[in-house]
């Protein structure tokens, strides 16, 4: 066997390997997410006569969604984390962007010692108990604006967003102000139309915490009415809020209730909603993120 025949058959092996482990690696991340949803639909006597293990139903059953949904809070809920993630993120990549932009400029006065300022708050929080203090005294507590208005500015994403600020071209932000632009109109009509990979990246980021948000949710709210989805699908894991609500509504449904598929359904809810958003930012995110590292 001649060499450019033996390094062509191992260059084939090497690429048929690395297609197997990376397969594996493929497989190993999507089968969890394909098992939850398939329990989720699994008659709960089928799910307990495999040992808890299903991968092919026989029987498909909607009635652990029928359970999740059964309660009036869950409608609600996801009302107010629908409402919490559009408003919270919108706010958050405006403050953001309002915040990054005059520290992207050197001339600016001072930069050095708010940036110092900054970067104290990524190594020293202000505790929960003064934070709490704080949103009390403004009036936030039982409030939607309780779930995003404490945090408005994540420091680590103004930091990205700065530096991605500061790759733009200059040329471009000066001949902007030759043709009169001020301040903030170059930003939202000539930098921003430029970030849109930074802006889609920071959105996800904000995004899934906000359709996430459980912490505040438990800390800062007591109105049913106005909690979180995450918080009420735990309440409803936990027993407290499925068995006074299904009782009154279904009495046979809640004598019914699923438990595993009943978890898997709850875990469906709260997951797939954000990953059916996720590849269309994929793109953006990935360039953002290489892009707003260039710089130091």
């Amino acid at each position: 066997m001649s060499d450019i025949a033996y390094q062509t058959k191992r260059s084939q092996l090497e690429q048929a390997c690395i297609h197997i482990l990376l397969g594996l690696v493929a497989f190993a991340a999507l089968f969890p997410l394909v098992y939850v949803a398939i329990v989720s639909i699994t008659p709960l006597s089928e799910v307990a006569r495999n040992g808890g293990f299903s991968i092919l139903p026989r029987q498909v059953t909607f009635g652990a969604y029928e359970a999740v949904f059964a309660s009036p809070l869950v409608p609600k809920a996801l009302q107010v984390t629908i409402l919490v993630t559009v408003v919270g993120t919108l706010a958050n990549l405006m403050f953001t962007a309002l915040l990054a932009y005059p520290l992207s400029k050197r001339s600016l006065p001072m930069r050095s010692v708010i940036l110092l300022f900054l970067l104290f708050t990524l190594v020293f929080g202000g505790g929960l108990i003064p934070t709490y203090l704080v949103v009390h005294a403004t009036g936030l507590v039982n409030t939607l604006f309780a779930l995003f208005v404490p945090t408005l500015v994540n420091t680590f994403y103004l930091l990205i967003m700065k530096t991605f600020f500061e790759s733009l071209p200059e040329e471009l932000i000066e001949a902007a102000r030759i043709d009169g632009y001020g301040e903030f109109r170059l930003l939202f009509s000539v930098v921003l139309p430029l970030s849109k990979p930074v802006m889609a990246t920071m959105a996800l980021f904000y995004g899934v915490a906000h359709w996430n948000e459980f912490f505040a949710g438990i800390i800062y709210i007591n109105d049913s009415n106005l909690m979180p989805l995450q918080v009420v699908l735990r309440n409803m894991l936990a027993g407290s809020t499925i068995s006074s609500e299904l009782q009154t509504l279904n009495p046979q449904l809640a004598a019914k209730l699923p438990g595993e598929t009943f978890k898997m359904a709850l875990v469906v809810v709260s997951t797939m909603p954000i990953m059916f958003v996720y590849p269309f930012l994929q793109k953006y995110m990935t360039q953002g993120m290489m892009l707003g590292a260039i710089k130091g």
